[in-house]
């Protein structure tokens, strides 16, 4: 497999950009053909310096270290990993320093020119443009950006319905722009948060917009809840990969001794988390909330319980280098004979995976269905 290439080189311009982590042997390219148009377009309009630009959900930087040479940038994303990528593209270039906000924080004020990286989740961007309306001037220009075929007449609509008077452009490399003020007839409010019992459970779960699987329990959760251990001597519970705190809830339950840390890199998973572990736990002052690639910076062999949900993709890309890291974190982050407890499709072959980190005789299938597998490996 050929690397990726790391030179974005347009417009007589060129930009060294890299996915975060970074990763020898990296195939997958930091920037797409969607960050490509978009860029051209807005040159193409010569637009004086100094704007004050935000750029939404820049996944590893490249609109923020592109504008930020000549503009006021802040970049807003519910995504750790996006906000380190953008970072460390920034430093790696020298550009302009930007300001951070996560997709929960204010839009700002005084803001001359919106860029989108249309989600794929619609909860989002429905949130996001809501919030949009409520602080643009309608002579505030909004341009977004997705590969065409995930611009769908639904999309249209709720750009349409929760900012503005919408147009698109033609396709450019399988990419189209979407063109929209903040002029709609009224300022619908939206209800960042959607709550639904958990079933065979005594709690409900409060969801952010952005939350994996913020609209329903996903099958390999509710699976995994009836599998989760109870054990007096764990002292340390690790839930990586959060999401919206359902497993470190149930953990808690089944383990009230336990200090339960919640580490996911989304942060409307974790303040969805936190939200649904004060209301369910009472002494939810046992527990930790960390925004964080895997486990960077954990201290080893400080831990009895890693248990994971691993995602198989970043953005819009299928890959299985999050699980494995997850694995090799978890493995230095366990104590000896502490444990990781592992769910995923049959199909993925994680035994064969924590089998090379664990060797074979320490990994147990401790369940599995038609669809899921439940592993646990021990150190």
């Amino acid at each position: 497999m050929s690397e990726a290439n790391t030179q974005l080189s347009l417009l007589q311009r060129e930009l060294t950009l890299f996915r975060f982590p970074k990763r020898s042997k990296e195939a997958l390219q930091a920037w797409d053909a969607g960050d490509e148009y978009i860029i051209r377009y807005v040159e193409e309009l010569n637009l004086p310096d100094n704007l004050n630009i935000l750029i939404l959900n820049d996944n590893f930087g490249a609109l923020s270290c592109w504008f930020s040479e000549k503009n006021h940038v802040t970049m807003m994303s519910d995504s750790f990993i996006s906000h380190q990528a953008t970072l460390n593209n920034i430093d790696l270039n020298q550009t302009k320093s930007i300001q951070f906000l996560n997709a929960l924080d204010n839009i700002p004020e005084d803001v001359d020119l919106v860029l989108i990286q249309i989600p794929k989740n619609n909860r989002l961007l429905t949130w996001q443009l809501s919030q949009l309306r409520a602080r643009l001037t309608k002579e505030c220009p909004v341009i977004a950006v997705n590969k065409a075929k995930e611009i769908h007449t639904s999309t249209l609509t709720i750009f349409e319905k929760h900012l503005g008077e919408t147009k698109t452009s033609l396709a450019w490399k399988k990419h189209r722009l979407v063109f929209c003020q903040a002029n709609s007839q009224q300022i619908n409010s939206v209800d960042p948060i959607t709550e639904w019992a958990v079933d065979d459970e005594d709690f409900s779960l409060k969801n952010y917009p952005n939350t994996y699987s913020g609209e329903s329990l996903d099958l390999g959760a509710r699976f995994m809840l009836k599998h989760l251990p109870s054990n007096p001597s764990v002292k340390n519970i690790i839930d990586l990969g959060c999401g919206n705190g359902v497993l470190s809830v149930k953990l808690a339950q089944l383990n009230p001794q336990a200090e339960i840390t919640c580490v996911d890199e989304s942060f409307m998973a974790l303040a969805s988390s936190k939200l649904n572990i004060k209301s369910a736990i009472a002494e939810s002052n046992r527990f930790n909330f960390i925004a964080n690639n895997c486990l960077d910076g954990f201290s080893q062999e400080s831990v009895d319980l890693v248990v994971c949900n691993p995602p198989f993709h970043q953005n819009n890309a299928i890959t299985d280098h999050i699980a494995w890291q997850m694995f090799c974190d978890a493995k230095q982050v366990l104590r000896n004979n502490g444990k990781l407890i592992v769910i995923g499709n049959r199909h993925l072959g994680y035994d064969d995976k924590l089998s090379r980190l664990f060797t074979r005789s320490k990994v147990d299938k401790i369940a599995s269905n038609s669809k899921f597998v439940i592993l646990q490996a021990t150190k």
